[in-house]
């Protein structure tokens, strides 16, 4: 740093007063026209002998008029040499800017400059600020410090700020021609980490050395909690601190933990390092490792975590997660799980050996990276019984899940008249419990849009010949059916089914006595198959024989729809002239329709075999279709003319608002729909009408709880065999309608927000990509590993009262949902269930909650994890435990949040035992 020296004029505002004298003004004058008159800045040189120039004539002539197109090159004139002398740096390379409060003085015999209070200077990329700047230009140096107000109290602390480095001490002694500085008990942040020293030596830009400096995560670096003391630290801003012997102190109390040195790396971008296990005992696999590793930051687009368990016993496990994104175009994240797992010991007869892996992908494009093209995935497969015998601490609220299912997909846009989509999509579903897979790989999907050949070139489409149009569709796929075992073998693919669906729906629709809209359409399909079947009765065996025969087949059907409705609104009004009630209007929204719909009967496509009973004398015919277990099915074979009612309903209420300062009534949804919907075949010989189906949803407790219901009527009667018969069940001495099936579920969501109108909703990722819920009703996560959990707390969110027993934070999440099954006459309820998950913050850094529920079908409490969570500031600590069940087990856990010490903490816990 370099401080500009003011100038004389500077000097002639001073208060002293200035003594003249004419002799020496003369005599300085005079000086100073000598000086200016025979001062040079290179010696004219000695005059001495000519050396006239040779004379040569050149023999080239040259037309003046070509001259003058010739293009000037100044390089080529230019035959200057550069000076191999480097000039000296000039002592000020940029402009000081300085100011004060109170004064700003200069003493011309000390050649100091002072500035008092809220003094500050500029220059360059420095910036100081003190309460007293003191200026020395003879030893060129500046000195800072604090100021005493009459209390004695002093203020006004030193902040000398370079680049991004800021640092606040009590006092400063800078030499700005060297840039060696002494500080004294400063304060600075280098990427999180807090560090104090009572001195420190800056040696220059890049390098600081601190004595008897200490260094934490804490925000209070008055008063930390923990901190770690080194005789001897060095700094080297935004990249490293190094440090000699160092002890970590908690609560201003040393402790046994110590290093004879340390290195922190500080850098804003990502760096590569190990990832410090956790450890443990389990009583069946011996003392273990956890999820340790090593990350790698390969760029700033992409990364990989590799981790790894070990147990004593021979068990291991590895998991590579990798996230990677490019801003604009797309995100995601990849990962992969696999567990080597050794129950007991070898020559024991429990000793077993499983390998069990899961695989997870999400990708996410930008809607604005590609308008007309999209590629997205979301995949989790692997073994059915990963989750419940995984015995890693990430999956345990995972256990439950009893679906995997995966998804990746591509699609294009080609803009037209008509425009044609095209998608390619490869799903993936299996069932966890019956180990089963359905996979289609791939399903390709085209589509040409609507096309209205006869729509008027101006204005819009009326009537029904200009609604009428039409549009092609075309479905690819290829479907499987395996099990967990045979997954991405030779017999998986062996029993692979594919097929061709080509489908053209025609329709219309217009205005019927102007309040009644009508629909009306055809469609036809043509279905190609590449596999078939041929069915006999074998007598030797006497069973059914099924044989496969590869070879192109196809058929066609088509089908008649139409349908009419209309929407009617009712309003009731409550109000009355001269009274205030609190109810005021009550909206009624009714959509009746009616739909006709013809299939007809395909039996073309039928053939039949013969079954002769045991004793050879009667036989029956049985139909059967060669298309039978194709991708797209068996064509219709029952002729069907039905007739379809539908209502659906919405209710509204206006009601007066609480708040007097609202002009308008606070609008309530009573029901968001409730419909109502049956048929009757007019083809049918029995049984006519269809059960009626009720279903309906809404929102209670300002949209807090939702309600979903829905119910199955039939008014046909069982016989003594509950088998349906053709009879009213009125008739049959019941009702007119016979319950057979009826759900329920609600989920509320209830905090201390809640009645003070806000409310935080909360993510769990890791939960969402293992294809849980998106709330804690089975447990949450212990990744102690995410960097989401090291994140300190928003400060915004604590609460500021004293009395914090008046606004306790807490949260409560249920889940209820219960099923009644008759079809039968079994009347009995199927499933009945709750469960909830809840927090309490008892005091302002204490937590507790619970995730669990209760069936009452069984009589019995579910899955149950009760967790206890305290911030400690810089350090966070929980305890979670399972107290029953299979899977009992618990874990505790302490460590700093941020992510720098991250891998200082303590992690103690008791595995489940599968043998129990």
């Amino acid at each position: 740093m370099a401080i500009q020296k003011p100038s004389h004029t500077f000097t002639k505002i001073h208060l002293k007063a200035l003594r003249t004298n004419n002799f020496y003004i003369l005599f300085a004058l005079s000086f100073t026209v000598f000086i200016n008159t025979f001062g040079f800045a290179q010696d004219i040189p000695k005059s001495g002998g000519t050396v006239s120039p040779e004379k040569v004539e050149d023999t080239v002539s040259v037309n003046l008029n070509t001259l003058e197109k010739l293009e000037v090159s100044e390089v080529g004139q230019d035959s200057t040499l550069q000076d191999s002398v480097k000039p000296k740096p000039e002592l000020l390379s940029a402009t000081v800017t300085y100011k004060a409060k109170d004064y700003t003085s200069f003493n011309m015999k000390e050649q100091k400059l002072y500035l008092y209070n809220e003094a500050e200077v500029y220059f360059e990329d420095m910036e100081l600020k003190a309460g007293i700047i003191v200026i020395d230009y003879n030893k060129k140096e500046v000195y800072a410090g604090r100021i005493k107000d009459s209390a004695g109290v002093y203020s006004q602390r030193p902040s000398f700020k370079q680049g991004d480095n800021l640092v606040e001490p009590d006092s400063i002694r800078f030499n700005y021609d060297t840039e060696k500085a002494l500080i004294f008990k400063s304060k600075t942040e280098q990427q999180g980490m807090q560090i104090y020293a009572p001195i420190t030596k800056k040696e220059n830009d890049s390098v600081i050395f601190l004595y008897k400096g200490r260094f934490t995560t804490s925000k209070d670096i008055e008063n930390p909690e923990y901190y770690f003391q080194a005789n001897k630290i060095k700094l080297v801003p935004g990249k490293k601190i190094v440090v000699g012997l160092t002890n970590m102190v908690v609560a201003d109390v040393p402790t046994p933990i110590g290093l004879p040195f340390g290195f922190f790396p500080l850098t804003k971008k990502q760096t590569s390092g190990v990832l410090i296990p956790s450890f443990g005992e389990q009583s069946s696999r011996g003392y273990f490792l956890q999820n340790g590793g090593y990350y790698f930051a390969i760029s700033d687009y992409i990364d990989l975590a590799v981790l790894g368990d070990y147990y004593t016993n021979g068990s291991y496990g590895l998991r590579f997660e990798s996230n990677y994104a490019l801003r604009y175009k797309f995100t995601g994240n990849l990962g992969f799980r696999y567990e080597n797992l050794i129950n007991s010991e070898r020559g024991f007869p429990d000793y077993s050996k499983t390998s069990i892996y899961n695989i997870r992908w999400s990708h996410t494009q930008d809607g604005k990276s590609s308008p007309n093209s999209r590629f997205s995935a979301s995949v989790n497969l692997g073994s059915s019984k990963y989750y419940q015998e995984s015995i890693n601490q990430v999956n345990s609220p995972s256990f439950l899940n009893n679906t995997m299912a995966s998804s990746i997909s591509y699609s294009k846009t080609f803009q037209g008249e008509p425009q044609v989509n095209l998608s390619v999509a490869a799903t993936h579903s299996q069932n966890t419990n019956t180990e089963s897979i359905n996979m289609t790989l791939p399903t390709l999907q085209a589509s040409v849009s609507r096309i209205y050949p006869f729509e008027p070139k101006v204005g819009s489409k009326k009537g029904i010949i200009e609604n009428i149009n039409f549009q092609y569709n075309i479905r690819a796929e290829n479907r499987i059916q395996t099990t967990d075992s045979l997954f991405f073998k030779k017999e998986m693919w062996d029993d692979a089914q594919n097929g061709i669906n080509h489908s053209i729906p025609l329709t219309t629709n217009f205005k019927v006595f102007k309040y009644l809209s009508l629909s009306a359409g055809t469609n036809y399909s043509e279905t190609w198959t590449f596999k078939t079947v041929d069915k006999y009765y074998d007598q030797t065996t006497r069973e059914v024989i099924t044989n496969e025969n590869n070879g192109f087949a196809s058929y066609r059907t088509y089908n008649f729809n139409a349908s009419l409705g209309t929407t009617l609104y009712g309003m009731f009004n409550f109000e009355k002239e001269g009274e205030d009630r609190k109810i005021k209007k009550l909206r009624h929204i009714m959509r009746p329709s009616i739909s006709y719909t013809i299939n007809p009967s395909f039996d073309q496509y039928y053939d039949t075999y013969e079954v002769i009973s045991a004793d050879g004398l009667t036989s029956e015919q049985v139909e059967y279709s060669k298309f039978e277990g194709s991708v797209f099915g068996a064509p219709n074979k029952n002729y069907s003319n039905t007739v379809g009612f539908a209502l659906g309903n919405n209710i509204e209420m206006k009601v007066r608002d609480k708040d007097s300062t609202q002009t308008e009534p606070r609008k309530i949804k009573i029901l968001d729909n409730l419909n109502f919907s049956t048929g009757y075949d007019i083809a049918a010989d029995s049984l006519n009408w269809s059960p009626m189906r009720i279903s309906g949803s809404t929102q209670l407790l300002k949209d807090k709880m939702s309600v979903n219901f829905g119910a199955t009527l039939n008014p046909y009667a069982l016989d003594n065999n509950n088998n349906l018969v053709d009879m009213w069940n009125i008739d049959n001495g019941g009702s007119l309608f016979r319950l057979t099936s009826a759900n329920v579920t609600m989920n509320y969501t209830l905090s201390n927000s809640t009645f003070s109108g806000g409310e935080t909703q909360e993510s769990y990722e890791e939960t969402l990509r293992s294809g849980g819920r998106a709330d804690d009703l089975f447990g949450r996560s212990l990744d102690y590993e995410n960097p989401s959990f090291y994140e300190d707390d928003d400060e915004e969110n604590q609460t500021p009262s004293d009395l914090y027993t008046t606004v306790i934070p807490w949260s409560l999440r249920l889940a209820y949902a219960v099923n009644y099954s008759n079809s039968r006459r079994e009347n009995e309820i199927s499933s009945h269930s709750l469960m909830f998950s809840g927090d309490v913050e008892i005091s302002p850094r204490w937590k507790v909650g619970a995730s669990s529920g209760y069936d009452f079908k069984n009589n019995g409490f579910t899955y149950t994890s009760l967790r206890f969570e305290r911030d400690l500031l810089s350090w966070r600590m929980s305890f979670n435990w399972i107290p029953f069940s299979d899977r009992a087990s618990w874990n505790f856990f302490i460590g700093i949040k941020s992510n720098l010490l991250k891998d200082l903490k303590y992690d103690k816990r008791r595995q489940p035992d599968k043998q129990l």
